[in-house]
């Protein structure tokens, strides 16, 4: 993996797919390449690095084509270089691909003492080979189809040969591809926004899917060669929706999104005057919902957190048991589920590979499956019985933000419908906890307004070696959250644990070189989390308390205290989140680290 883009149409391919590769940056990736026709012969320009270092290749060329095909990769197979970058050529096939070919050893085995001489490390260059062994006597398309024969694993691909000038061939099997619709001109991606400028009119592939493109028109077949019809979807994001906007980095961008992308999950969703969820926006109906008799969720990374915090709600509101998995594990543990189970998943991009094979055990156990995602058309959002779209808009930055509130937001409703339809709570409370979602936006406009005494406390820690994120209660997925985001972006070690805990082991770190970041709720774990505070305190801990409305104690024990907007005990989730954001940014800034394309982490995990 990371990043594919393709052009085929009347206009110069090379700046096309130069700006669409500059557009995958956000995913993540250590060397870049391209392909494009010169009007006699196929020409590979590739490059271990950043994609500036391929532009000041590729701009000091006076060249027009009127196809290429371009890669950002993400190392799975051999070191970051320049022999292991795509794209990769065998005899006159040029191709990129993503993702992992699982018996790439046994096949290349088999090319080796057939003559094949291999220059790469890559799993690539095994399917390049194979194309271009299948290609005498075939078409290219043909020849991909005999290859992808062969295969074992998850892939998408893009193929080019040099006596077809006129065509590229892409095939897909668990790892996203998408088709740009033009006039006389079409685009092949990995995701969305890399001809978004050019395209909102797209077809996505689905599994074992062949699209051969040319410049007056796509065809799109299975793996027999059998046309099928596919339906042409309309992209609602704008190309300045994934532009930063005077921000110095996505990330900063998109945490200050979080008013608006919040507002976007609620609009047209919540009756708080009834008490209603809209349940067709879940493609539930009230019924369905009655009959659920337990729920298992799945998900990676900071998804997995707006899971645990799903957990709690549902629990508390509905009275439904909640079992919660990494995605990862999920389908290895030979879990329990039946027809009455409701299974969610849980993705912003809809194509995290764990994640669709999570979906896919559960479909075979027979449970039915909601995804919550924010990419319409994505792999999870068709194989799903049901779909709820968190409208966040696109997230460039590696490190969610928006996407974590976001689904927070939607599991809230879910949680609420849940609890309605099974009479836990009465139509009053729901109308309540509904009408909070009203005010959420405004309130993390205000949370965002903390800003500058973030910054502050960043200044002072930023050299820290280790934190420790301590929560209780629906707290502790935050404090999960907010290690996760620190590490990830500033490579700092930080470590999220149940504040309750803290005596089983974490406290033997306690020392004046660690920062404790405490998130202190109210009710009952409040008087709780105050005691392990003054734990921390003792033992002449660096401490950062951040709370949900004002708590004078807290100013007692530390003049760093971080004090948000409040709501209910669960969207104080969603205001306390906005500060832990800040703070790993600011670290990561002050540290001088990417902070947008934090080193070997991609955007789309759509290997296993």
């Amino acid at each position: 993996m990371c990043g594919i883009i393709g052009y085929i149409g009347a206009k110069n391919a090379i700046p096309i797919v130069m700006e669409g590769l500059k557009k995958l940056e956000y995913r993540g990736y250590d060397s870049a390449g391209i392909a494009y026709f010169n009007g006699s012969s196929l020409e590979v320009k590739r490059c271990k690095g950043k994609i500036k270092e391929l532009d000041n290749i590729v701009s000091s060329m006076n060249i027009t084509s009127n196809l290429g095909i371009g890669h950002t990769r993400w190392a799975t197979h051999g070191k970051p270089s320049t022999e292991n970058a795509h794209p990769h050529r065998s005899n006159s096939i040029v191709i990129v691909h993503n993702g992992i070919i699982e018996n790439y050893l046994e096949l290349k085995q088999e090319l080796i003492n057939e003559g094949y001489a291999f220059t790469s490390e890559t799993d690539t260059e095994v399917l390049c080979h194979l194309i271009s062994k299948f290609l005498p006597g075939n078409t290219l398309e043909d020849a991909a189809r005999n290859a992808v024969k062969k295969l074992k694993g998850a892939y998408a691909f893009a193929a080019m040969d040099e006596n077809a000038p006129d065509k590229i061939v892409a095939v897909r099997k668990e790892s996203p591809l998408v088709i740009g619709l033009g006039e006389g001109e079409y685009f092949l991606a990995s995701d969305v926004p890399a001809f978004l400028n050019h395209s909102k009119e797209v077809i996505f592939l689905d599994n074992n899917e062949m699209a051969i493109m040319y410049r007056d028109g796509v065809i799109v077949t299975d793996l027999d060669g059998s046309p099928i019809q596919k339906d042409v979807v309309t992209i609602s994001w704008s190309p300045s929706m994934a532009e930063k906007g005077g921000y110095k980095h996505f990330m900063l961008k998109e945490i200050y999104e979080q008013p608006r992308a919040v507002a976007d999950t609620l609009m047209g969703r919540i009756y708080p005057d009834k008490g209603e969820v809209a349940l067709d926006e879940f493609g539930l109906t009230s019924e369905t919902i009655k009959n659920v008799k337990n729920i298992f969720i799945a998900a990676c990374g900071t998804s997995y957190h707006a899971a645990l915090v799903a957990k709690y709600m549902i629990e508390a509101m509905a009275r439904v048991p909640v079992d919660v998995d990494l995605a990862s594990e999920f389908r290895y543990r030979n879990p329990l589920l039946s027809p009455d189970t409701l299974f969610i998943s849980i993705t912003q991009s809809g194509e995290t590979a764990d994640t669709l094979a999570a979906m896919r055990e559960a479909k075979r156990l027979g449970a039915k499956v909601l995804t919550i995602c924010n990419v319409i058309g994505s792999t999870a959002s068709r194989e799903s019985d049901y779909v709820f779209y968190t409208h966040s808009g696109p997230e460039i930055g590696v490190a969610s933000t928006k996407a974590f509130t976001t689904q927070i937001t939607a599991l809230y409703l879910l949680a609420v419908a849940l609890a309605s339809a099974n009479k836990t709570i009465s139509t009053q409370k729901a109308s309540e906890l509904l009408t909070d979602c009203l005010a959420l936006p405004a309130k993390i406009e205000k949370t965002l307004e903390l800003d500058s005494e973030v910054l502050a406390i960043a200044k002072e820690v930023h050299k820290a070696k280790d934190f420790l994120y301590l929560g209780r209660g629906v707290e502790y997925p935050i404090a999960l959250e907010g290690a996760l985001k620190m590490k990830e972006i500033s490579y700092i070690h930080a470590e999220g644990y149940p504040a309750g805990e803290m005596k089983h082991g974490p406290i033997a770190l306690i020392d004046s070189d660690v920062p404790v970041v405490a998130l202190v709720p109210g009710g009952q774990l409040y008087e709780k989390l105050l005691s392990n505070i003054e734990e921390v305190k003792s033992r002449g801990g660096m401490i950062i308390p951040v709370t949900a409305g004002d708590k004078p104690q807290l100013k007692e024990v530390s003049s760093r205290t971080i004090t948000t907007e409040s709501s209910n005990e669960y969207l104080d989730t969603i205001l306390m989140t906005v500060p832990l954001q800040l703070l790993s940014y600011h670290v990561a800034v002050l540290r001088g680290c990417d902070v947008d394309q934090p080193r070997n982490l991609a955007k789309s995990v759509t290997v296993e």
